[in-house]
């Protein structure tokens, strides 16, 4: 019985192209390395003082960059190819990693976050274009969902590796580490992979689709979009206001904290692959699935609510988990298949800004409540947002259901 369970999840990973598992290797490398994201709230809470607006402030620019290098990657990727983009951006954000260590006054870090954040969002466009280019079309949401089991286990790794480092050298041995890392991993990719400029698995019959619309008049794509958003929004606060609220209510260390994050990580990486394979090969619908994970991260920010026991972070992260894993591999996947061929590019764009998008308003929104009116409030608001997400969800099948007949 456990040898045929350990034989269908390894099935799960069969039929990859050999770009798509160095683009997962890299992945790995790189998300390993970026301890500084984690931590980086209470980096400047703690370490340099500022107070939570200033905080918020500084997270509002760094998803501003965030939306810009989203915009500019997936535009740039359409022109000059994602290849190129993703070996700037990645060896870029290497270089400024080591330079934004040093900068500490407050207007400082706003332009130093936003330029970072500019360069940095470039790749993630550049490497969705990559999967579609690299991937056979039936593996493709498997390929996206194997690239992010790539990210979590590197998150796994690195967030606890982060809170040891902090404890032991410092927060600047994470600017270092992570600088190193993206560096590393794009060498790896640029020696490894040679620049694909037209994918081989392309549709046969219509092999010359045009966009004939803006992505702005797809209706179900746009509505979609919130609840990306939405979900976004919920689960950064698991990167902002949350590590606030471990120290401050429940004294947690850093390294706590991080264990955490760590069981996230585990989790999605022994679980994810099997959940989307099931939902593939039931034909569930892919917006279905997200609306549930908009659903269940809601349920996450309500456990929240019970502030007198420890223990209730460990119930809150399990169902944040779930709703990560039913809500992100999907939606890359539904935006993705909504794109006309050739201009993947586009559509990807657009839907990494709503992620870019919740960055900044889930750190000021955040922050600015907790501010405010204190964390409780936060919770409940965040709680709220989630079930208007998972309503859009359910707004967007009845969408496609109607242009399907």
């Amino acid at each position: 019985m456990l040898k045929t369970a350990f034989q269908r999840y390894i099935n799960n990973f069969r039929g990859f192209t050999r770009e798509i598992w160095i683009l997962t290797f890299i992945t790995f490398i790189n998300r390993a390395g970026t301890m500084v994201l984690p931590f980086l709230s209470k980096y400047l809470k703690e370490d340099l003082h500022f107070s939570y607006s200033q905080v918020g402030w500084i997270m509002f620019f760094f998803g501003s960059g965030s939306i810009i290098g989203s915009w500019l990657g997936g535009k740039l990727s359409d022109k000059i190819g994602f290849y190129k983009i993703m070996i700037f951006s990645l060896f870029t954000t290497g270089v400024l990693l080591f330079c934004i260590q040093f900068i500490t006054s407050f207007v400082g870090l706003c332009l130093g976050m936003f330029v970072l954040m500019i360069i940095a969002d470039m790749f993630r466009p550049a490497m969705f274009v990559s999967i579609g280019a690299y991937a056979k079309p039936e593996n493709r949401t498997r390929a996206l969902t194997l690239v992010r089991l790539a990210i979590n286990l590197g998150f796994a790794a690195g967030p606890a590796l982060g809170g040891l480092i902090i404890m032991g050298i410092g927060y600047r041995g994470l600017f270092w580490i992570d600088g190193s890392t993206c560096i590393l991993a794009i060498l790896i990719f640029w020696i490894k992979v040679k620049e694909k400029k037209k994918s081989p698995f392309i549709d046969k019959k219509n092999p010359d689709d045009v966009l004939t619309h803006s992505v702005f008049k797809d209706k179900p794509f746009m509505i979609f979009l919130f609840t990306c958003l939405v979900s976004g929004v919920l689960f950064f606060q698991v990167f902002t206001t949350i590590p606030l609220f471990h120290k401050e209510q429940f004294n947690l260390t850093e390294f706590q904290t991080g264990l955490l994050l760590t069981m996230n990580g585990l989790m999605i990486f022994f679980l994810e692959m099997p959940i989307v394979s099931y939902v593939e090969r039931h034909h569930i619908s892919k917006v279905k699935v997200v609306a549930i994970g908009s659903f269940l991260m809601a349920i996450s920010l309500f456990l929240m609510l019970i502030n007198t026991w420890v223990g209730i972070l460990i119930i809150m992260m399990l169902f944040m988990t779930f709703g990560e894993m039913f809500a992100f591999p999907f939606s890359n996947s539904v935006a993705l298949s909504r794109a006309p061929k050739g201009h993947e590019g586009r559509y990807m764009a657009i839907y990494t800004m709503s992620f870019s998008s919740a960055h900044i308003i889930s750190a000021k929104m955040g922050m600015e409540i907790i501010e405010y009116f204190g964390y409780q409030m936060n919770w409940l608001v965040m709680g709220m947002l989630g079930l208007l997400g998972m309503l859009s969800g359910i707004w967007v099948i009845r969408l496609i259901k109607q242009e399907n007949r």
